[in-house]
């Protein structure tokens, strides 16, 4: 099976900029969506053989995920369930016969880092979260994660040492996601592999320079290792300030 991520930042926008054309071309299982930045009445996105699923944020053109699927799932879940965390639009989940599958917007700890605490508090919860469904079935999950990992995962490490998505605050956290039970699966194919990023700024040039981030991700629960077979990051994409993100894995 093909799992496709992308952070189109604003579908409509995207839909202007050959996401129809990007979609069909990716051919995957599943195709999931951040930041669409829409209510679903607001653009007719449908494609033959697919079923959709939305979850938009409260606030009008704000954040908001979706999932297309070729497959049926026995349960879609929005949200995590708490209170505080599901007014934005940020988790959408199916339960498959043999695993459930994730998308996930995580909040951006923002200039200045003035929602650096509620990451935190976020990310703890996100966690919990995950390791829930882990202890039923195995887990797939992707999106923007909002984190650069290592300083590899990005162009400029020393530059960015405090700036959102690369605080050691963030950084820890997702360590220590990985240390409950998850795979990064592009690092599981491509150790030391330097130079790949899913994100750029729309300032400076950067996606002409390649001065990227890595921060969209597929990890998946730890005894799905042996049945991954690739992971891509699709960056001859455009369309948005991301690039797609794929998993195969061989359900």
């Amino acid at each position: 099976m093909k799992f496709i991520s992308w952070n189109v930042n604003g579908l409509r926008a995207c839909d202007g900029k050959g996401f129809r054309e990007s979609f069909a071309a990716l051919d995957a299982d599943f195709f999931c969506l951040q930041e669409t930045k829409m209510q679903p009445h607001q653009l007719d996105m449908a494609f033959e053989g697919y079923e959709s699923y939305w979850n938009s944020a409260e606030k009008k053109g704000y954040s908001g995920t979706a999932i297309f699927t070729r497959h049926k799932p026995l349960s879609v879940t929005y949200g995590l369930g708490i209170e505080e965390h599901d007014h934005e639009g940020r988790v959408i989940t199916l339960e498959m016969p043999q695993f459930y599958l994730v998308t996930v917007y995580t909040p951006n700890s923002q200039d200045g880092l003035r929602r650096l605490d509620y990451r935190m508090t976020w990310d703890d919860a996100f966690r919990q979260y995950l390791l829930s469904l882990d202890a039923r079935k195995p887990v797939v999950v992707c999106g923007d994660l909002n984190v650069a990992h290592e300083e590899i995962d990005l162009k400029n490490p020393k530059t960015n040492r405090k700036n959102a998505g690369f605080t050691d605050e963030e950084r820890a956290k997702f360590t220590q996601l990985l240390q409950a039970g998850f795979t990064d699966t592009f690092r599981y194919f491509n150790p030391t592999l330097e130079g790949v990023y899913s994100w750029w700024s729309y300032r400076f040039r950067a996606r002409e320079k390649n001065a990227g981030w890595r921060i969209d991700y597929f990890l998946v629960s730890n005894r799905l290792q042996p049945q991954l077979t690739d992971a891509n990051i699709h960056n001859e994409v455009f369309g948005s300030d991301h690039c797609p993100v794929e998993v195969d894995i061989d359900f």
